[in-house]
């Protein structure tokens, strides 16, 4: 059914996307996070799923493809965020993420999970009605900036990352840059995600976000990486991992033009019509806006699922329909 591109095609891929900012409860106290809340603070939420489905209504009618589910990690141990739970009728995030992504996709649009640390069955459990899923590995050092976060051990992320390759999903992970770690962390970091993808195949590809100081937050004075780290490691992921695997930065974050030629090759997930939750400082660039500031270079859209994942079948019979009818021959985005 799909034709195989060549392994060098000469344009830049990125998605179109809603952002569901699911619950900002979290487990972990990152210190440079902005997002996290405390039941009883300001701003602490769990999304009812007429308010999901208000977003994903809105991301249809927009034409986008991915929708983006982020919360907090296990949330369940703060107990007020049970009580939140139980009332809508769920004892689990997973069991609710799960149902919100069934609505997700008779509407038309593909799941995609960051939820951070997982068990393999919980990633079983969310595999059928995911086109793909997601988990920062950030960094393989211990860091201050990870102190009080018991799902940032670089080796509980390595595990779910290692699960999910068993488990054949797509995966997209990344490090996060400028949050206390040093640049043979990060060669360490590449080079355990490039072993994850030598031995599974799963790794679609790899986010180099560079960290942004928050207001309020413990780390809101640390300087932010420079753009020379930027663009060295851009050329070190280009340069260690397989060349199978995206390089990706946020263009929201950062001007990308010097760094596709330096080996980025994927502007992420873009939104029309919602903000990014998790930097909400930083609007996202519209698609002209990118495509002019790249000259010569074309983007080209995809969906939360990778191409050749497309082509392998690395996905459930659930979506199976909807990722045929989305996709072109070569597994892109079909034009309409």
């Amino acid at each position: 059914m799909f034709s195989i591109p060549s392994t060098n095609p000469g344009f830049v891929t990125y998605a179109k996307n809603v952002f569901i900012p699911l619950t900002n409860v979290c487990r972990n106290h990152c210190a440079y996070c902005g997002f996290r809340r405390d039941p009883g603070q300001a701003g602490a939420r769990l999304l009812k799923p007429e308010e999901v489905i208000s977003i994903l209504k809105t991301g249809v009618k927009a034409g986008c493809t991915e929708a983006l589910f982020t919360f907090g990690e296990y949330a369940e141990e703060v107990a007020e965020y049970k009580r939140w739970l139980k009332a809508l009728g769920y004892s689990s995030t997973n069991e609710y993420l799960v149902s919100l992504c069934e609505i997700a996709i008779d509407m038309g649009i593909l799941p995609h999970t960051n939820a951070g640390v997982m068990t393999r069955a919980e990633l079983k459990a969310l595999k059928p009605v995911n086109a793909s899923m997601g988990l920062m590995l950030e960094t393989t050092a211990e860091l201050e900036a990870h102190k009080n976060c018991p799902g940032k051990v670089p080796e509980l992320r390595l595990k779910t990352l290692r699960e999910a390759g068993k488990l054949e999903i797509p995966y997209t992970t990344g490090l996060l840059i400028g949050i206390g770690e040093s640049r043979e962390n990060r060669i360490e970091a590449l080079k355990e995600i490039s072993k994850l993808q030598e031995k599974y195949a799963h790794i679609q590809e790899v986010i180099i976000q560079n960290f942004a100081p928050k207001p309020g937050t413990l780390m809101e004075n640390w300087p932010a990486p420079t753009k020379e780290e930027m663009t060295e490691t851009v050329t070190l992921a280009s340069q260690l991992l397989p060349e199978e695997v995206s390089v990706q930065v946020a263009p929201n974050l950062i001007d990308p033009k010097a760094l596709v030629k330096k080996g980025v090759t994927d502007l992420g997930g873009l939104s029309p019509v919602t903000i990014d939750w998790i930097n909400p400082e930083a609007a996202w660039p519209a698609v002209e806006a990118l495509q002019a500031k790249l000259g010569t270079v074309p983007l080209r859209e995809r969906l939360p699922i990778y191409p050749q994942y497309v082509r392998k079948g690395w996905y459930s019979t659930r979506i199976k329909s909807l990722i045929e009818k989305l996709s072109d021959k070569e597994g892109y985005r079909a034009r309409t």
